[in-house]
């Protein structure tokens, strides 16, 4: 094993709720946790012209966003102040082993990156926690998003490591499982709240 690839969203870092979001909004607690599910969980299923390319382009990240959001029944203000909650790197926080991990990797002579399908720049989430990575491949700066194999690509390609001597950790078996393709590995996390996985990295790396 030469190299371990990670999703962000869901697998090193999550986007979870804090006091004083919903101040105004008058949403009762089931209202609120779907308006978390749409901004975190948001389905494929959703009939946007934006929602197609919201990985690739910010502005459509956006506008695919603000609709998903104001379909809870939010007015446009709300809308957006729970948008910029989604892309403020403050608002993020990552699993309790995320840092570990990466150190004990960094130790062993394992490269890692991130490939993340996101239209905004996480490196100041890893920065602020000191999550050191070899490389960050997101979907908005590289054209191109998981599914598609390329993104995967370009991340070995960085890190000068076959796909066969690599393995990608993700949340998604559809978009990051996608990695098995080109001959990688793959595992499996459960994109629970952080403070209900805290050895969720850990766990699934033991194996290899």
């Amino acid at each position: 094993m030469k190299a371990i690839l990670f999703d962000f969203s869901g697998t090193l870092a999550r986007l979870e709720e804090h006091d004083g979001w919903f101040t105004g909004m008058d949403l009762d607690a089931a209202q609120r946790a779907q308006v978390m599910d749409r901004m975190t969980h948001p389905t494929a299923s959703v009939t946007h012209h934006a929602w197609a390319h919201r990985d690739l382009d910010a502005a459509m990240h956006r506008e695919a966003y603000l609709h998903v959001i104001s379909a809870s029944g939010l007015p446009a203000a709300h809308a957006e102040s729970l948008y910029r909650r989604c892309i403020d790197p403050a608002e993020w926080t990552l699993y309790p082993d995320t840092v570990a991990v990466l150190k004990d990797l960094r130790d062993k002579g394992i490269h890692t990156a991130v490939v993340s399908n996101i239209a905004w720049d996480i490196r100041a989430v890893l920065d602020a926690a000191g999550a050191q990575t070899d490389a960050v491949v997101l979907s908005f700066e590289a054209g191109v998003a998981k599914p598609d194999r390329r993104i995967f690509q370009i991340a070995l390609d960085l890190l000068g490591v076959d796909a066969a001597d690599a393995v990608m950790v993700g949340d998604s078996a559809e978009n990051d499982g996608a990695a098995r393709e080109l001959g990688c590995g793959f595992v499996l996390v459960d994109p629970l709240p952080t403070n209900e996985r805290p050895t969720g990295l850990l766990d699934g790396l033991r194996g290899l």
